[in-house]
């Protein structure tokens, strides 16, 4: 059994590896062969005196001569050589003028220029009557033929509001006087990416051009007309039947595949309609564009239900709607720019259905096998036209031919699940749809009993949480104020209890009113304890609010130092700001996000640390710098003491709660709770910022706090 498995898959397998090959195959037939010219002109000099063009036509590929915002006619450019100005910028045809460098820079798509091409002929084609076969050419432009013009298609201009835009294919005929032909060609572009010639212009005898023409225009005309009967059936079938929707996607796929086919190649629409709107044109073009890949996609859905994911879909759906949207509000000239992108999105849409395809064909499903063969081939000429209309291919516009071959085959299996359906479609359909009903309407009833129990429980859950976050922080809070106060008042309580005992016992009567006093200063100290102690439990249990608002900080810094000046210097120290000059700095002003209050109480308590532990004489000085770490601006404020230092070991421990640090050599003994730091740190990590000390233990002590700058503004 599982030898007959393996030997079964390994057959699927080649089927897939060759309608893959076929695929590619008929693809490089339907492209065809090179369009490529074994006559290529140099500096704008085509010589063609080695074949008679009058029976081989000739493409007229190569560099022409190039005139960047001028427009020039025969008689300003023979007056220009004349004076001895040589033209000496040239550009490869055919290719736009999108990205040519011209004086150092690359040119934008849109602007205008004039072209010029002399073309040497053979003695044979010297009195035969030629033809000139114009492509659509972005998107304006005159043509002389040995000075004489001979069409204008749109109108030329040097800008936007003086030129209009059309496309059109021209066949033009001219007898050549001499063994010379000039063609010099005016081109204007303001409406489209890529503007110039980006299609080769043929040169041939005149009823060889025109059977050529006529066979185009014949063969456009029937790919056209084969693909929009071919969509029509299908729509009507859908009106007939509309149970099955591939008909209707399959229908509206080769219908607007078919009005697109009147854009491009002879450009068949022009000449039916040639007063209809260019902006509207390109518009339904792209818009057809965008949405092919979508439909193509819920049509292999309907063909091959379950292979196409839900995630796909609607991100398709997205795409497609984005691309839509844009292409509806904005002009040619920005949309144009998208066809890239579209192009790969089509592109992704078919590559991913042949992946699924062959996941199917995997699976033995009837029609795998032949809609992959199609899709190959289809996706060749789609990527060959993308590559083309962005010119990176020289191979002319294949796509609506390897539609049409796609499309004939969908015909093929679209008839086929018909013939084989349809006699027993309606009583399963009965029976699965009444099955169906009951599935839907029970898994509609348990999705509806499931989210409301659900809801319900997370609502519960959430109140939960919530009450008990607030008791977790209401008891963290308690048990660290108990704390503090049971190990942080235990000794100035002892030291009172023992004056009080002292002047109860009359120890020493002559010292009662120094033990009052001493008492009275414990009682104020226990009090101040108290209230740091509760502010601090608060802070680490996250039970303190701020008011976050931005602040310039160099006159916040400013402020702060004027406010506190006198009452530094009151305790016999000098005080000093270094921040620079404000008015210097006022179109580079860092900007902090931070409550003020709370920060100024922070930096206070550092300033009065400093004060402290600094002899009087003594510096204190408060400075500002500005840095950046991984591109991130921060507001570096330093306050720098001349006091007696901290030891190294101790920087750490500075900033826990009760870390006093007594030196000999202080003419005043440090006072305080030991909790100013502590305090500090917790507000300063509040804002998002951190704060650090750095002292060699010998010579004074400077602390550093860090905050994230959010924008520099200027206020001149």
């Amino acid at each position: 059994m599982r030898e007959s498995l393996r030997i079964g898959s390994r057959t699927i397998w080649l089927y897939i590896i060759a309608a893959i090959v076929a695929g590619s195959v008929g693809g490089y037939f339907v492209l065809s062969a090179s369009d490529s010219s074994r006559f290529q002109s140099e500096k704008g000099v085509l010589d063609l005196t080695q074949v008679q063009v009058s029976a081989n036509p000739q493409k007229l590929t190569g560099e022409w001569a190039f005139y960047w915002k001028e427009l020039l006619s025969p008689e300003d450019i023979r007056d220009r050589s004349d004076r001895g100005r040589n033209q000496n910028h040239w550009i490869s045809i055919p290719s736009s003028w999108l990205g040519y460098p011209l004086e150092g820079e690359r040119l934008s798509g849109t602007g205008y220029a004039t072209f010029r091409l002399v073309i040497q002929l053979s003695e044979q084609d010297r009195n035969d009557r030629l033809a000139l076969r114009l492509p659509s050419i972005f998107n304006a432009y005159k043509l002389w033929v040995n000075g004489e013009l001979l069409t204008e298609v749109g109108e030329v201009g040097q800008d936007k509001s003086s030129m209009t835009p059309h496309l059109e294919t021209k066949l033009l005929f001219f007898q050549p006087e001499s063994d010379t032909v000039e063609l010099v060609m005016q081109v204007s572009n303001f409406q489209h990416n890529r503007g110039g010639m980006t299609k080769y212009i043929e040169l041939g005898g005149s009823d060889v051009l025109t059977t050529k023409t006529n066979l185009n225009l014949a063969r456009d005309m029937f790919v056209t007309a084969s693909l929009l009967v071919i969509g029509l059936y299908n729509l009507l079938l859908f009106m007939l039947r509309r149970k099955d929707r591939a008909p209707l996607y399959f229908g509206l796929f080769t219908v607007l595949l078919g009005i697109r086919s009147l854009f491009n190649g002879e450009v068949i629409f022009t000449q039916w309609l040639p007063h209809f709107p260019w902006e509207l044109q390109f518009k339904m073009e792209y818009l057809i564009l965008c949405v092919s890949g979508y439909i193509i996609t819920m049509y292999f859905d309907c063909i091959f239900p379950h292979y196409v994911s839900r995630w796909f879909r609607l991100s398709t759906r997205i795409a497609t709607g984005a691309f839509c949207i844009l292409v509806v509000i904005t002009p040619a000239l920005i949309y144009t720019k998208l066809l890239l992108a579209i192009g790969v999105m089509v592109v992704l849409h078919m590559v991913y259905l042949m992946v699924g395809l062959v996941q199917v064909a995997m699976r033995r499903i009837e029609g795998a096998l032949l809609f992959l063969l199609v899709s190959v081939i289809s996706l060749v000429t789609v990527v060959n036209d993308f590559l083309y209309f962005n010119g990176w291919s020289v191979i002319g516009n294949t796509s609506p031919l390897g539609l049409l071959i796609f499309t004939f085959a969908q015909m093929i299996l679209l008839s086929s699940r018909f013939t084989k359906t349809a006699t027993n479609e309606e009583r399963i359909a009965r029976e699965l749809q009444h099955v169906n009903d009951k599935l839907v309407e029970m898994n509609m009833n348990l999705e509806r009993t499931v989210q409301e129990r659900t809801q319900a429980l997370s609502a519960a859950h959430d109140d939960l949480r919530t009450s008990y976050d607030k008791l977790l922080h209401s008891e963290q809070g308690r048990k660290k104020l108990l704390a503090y106060i049971t190990h942080d008042l235990r000794m100035p309580l002892s030291s009172m209890l023992g004056y009080v005992e002292a002047v109860q016992d009359r120890v020493k009567p002559e010292r009662n009113e120094q033990y009052l006093k001493y008492i009275r200063e414990n009682t104020i100290r226990i009090n101040r304890m108290i209230e740091e102690l509760s502010f601090l439990s608060h802070l680490e249990t996250g039970q303190v609010s701020y008011r976050m608002e931005p602040v310039q900080i160099i006159p916040y810094l400013r402020n702060f130092y004027e406010q506190y000046e006198l009452v530094v210097r009151d305790a016999g120290l000098d005080f000093i700001i270094d921040i620079g000059d404000e008015e210097d700095q006022r179109t580079n002003l860092p900007v902090v996000e931070m409550d003020a209050k709370r920060v100024e109480q922070a930096l206070f308590n550092l300033v009065s640390n400093a004060m402290k532990f600094t002899s009087r004489g003594g510096l204190v000085r408060i400075a500002l710098a500005v840095n950046e770490v991984n591109h991130a601006p921060q507001a570096i404020i330093s306050i720098q003491d001349s006091g007696i230092g901290i030891p190294p070991d101790q920087l750490e421990q500075i900033f826990e709660r009760n870390y006093r640090y007594d030196q000999p050599g202080l003419t005043k003994e440090p006072e305080g709770s030991g909790l100013g730091l502590a305090i500090c740190r917790e507000i300063i990590l509040a804002q998002g910022g951190t704060v650090r000390a750095e002292s060699d233990g010998k010579m004074g002590a400077t602390f550093y706090v860090t905050l994230p700058c959010i924008k520099n503004e200027g206020r001149g």
